[in-house]
């Protein structure tokens, strides 16, 4: 696997997303986390961490990938939770969280918010995770078209988080996917996918000889598109299978 990282505050203060990717200790699977954190005065900041600290203390274990989602986002969930307890703020500390598990040739993911995963092979898009948002469900309704979700009012109106203290936390669990070479992986943020089209990931993909050229061509689109306006985080986490 050649992977490459990237997170960077944009044009806010604070860089509230987190991201990560952690090995087993048997070193035969890889765990990879992308969290937008959610709540302001570094609230969201602190979420999103806990978030990606829980997948490298789970991480650790090696468990089967649909025992490590369950594991990850009920703890996780317990841990903001608790936190928003002792801080006496309810309505803050949330982060939406798009976590994958990468074990030989399989692979799986699992996600809550709008934070997203694109698998790619052979220069089309092979999977994305749908987000919990209300153009999204605009989308899945007929009444909105997947091109208008990145500008659309109720962008940001998002359904599901980690720290909305309901009474489940619902995420939801890709199938199975076999791995094969040059397939290739691209988890992030909000802040990232909005200011690139899947046309432009999909033509740099195939431009790119790994990773890092991959990711570095998509943040200069991404800071192109973001000129004259106010920037969000922006995270990324790009992996080339060889």
């Amino acid at each position: 696997m050649d992977i490459f990282q990237i997170s960077k505050k944009g044009g806010r203060e604070i860089n509230e997303d987190s991201i990560g990717v952690f090995f087993s200790d048997d070193k035969k699977k890889i765990y990879l986390i992308c969290a937008d954190g959610l709540g302001g005065h570094g609230k969201g900041e602190e979420a999103s961490a806990i978030a990606v600290a829980c997948v490298e203390e789970l991480a650790k274990a090696s468990k089967e990938a649909k025992t490590f989602f369950e594991e990850f986002f009920k703890e996780t969930e317990r841990r903001i939770q608790k936190r928003q307890r002792d801080e006496g703020t309810p309505n803050d500390f949330k982060t939406t969280s798009v976590v994958a598990v990468i074990d030989g040739e399989k692979f799986r993911c699992a996600h809550i918010g709008d934070s997203r995963l694109y698998y790619f092979r052979e220069g089309k898009i092979l999977f994305r995770t749908l987000d919990h948002s209300v153009p999204q469900m605009l989308v899945l309704a007929g009444e909105l078209k997947e091109k208008k979700i990145r500008n659309h009012p109720d962008r940001n109106r998002l359904l599901r988080v980690l720290g909305q203290n309901d009474d489940e936390v619902r995420f939801e669990i890709s199938e199975e996917i076999t791995i094969k070479n040059d397939d290739a992986l691209l988890l992030c943020s909000d802040g990232f996918w909005e200011l690139i089209d899947e046309n432009k990931m999909r033509r740099m993909l195939k431009k790119s000889s790994n990773a890092k050229e991959w990711g570095e061509l998509m943040e200069k689109e991404v800071l192109r598109n973001g000129k004259k306006r106010e920037m969000d985080n922006y995270s990324a986490i790009c992996v080339i299978v060889n």
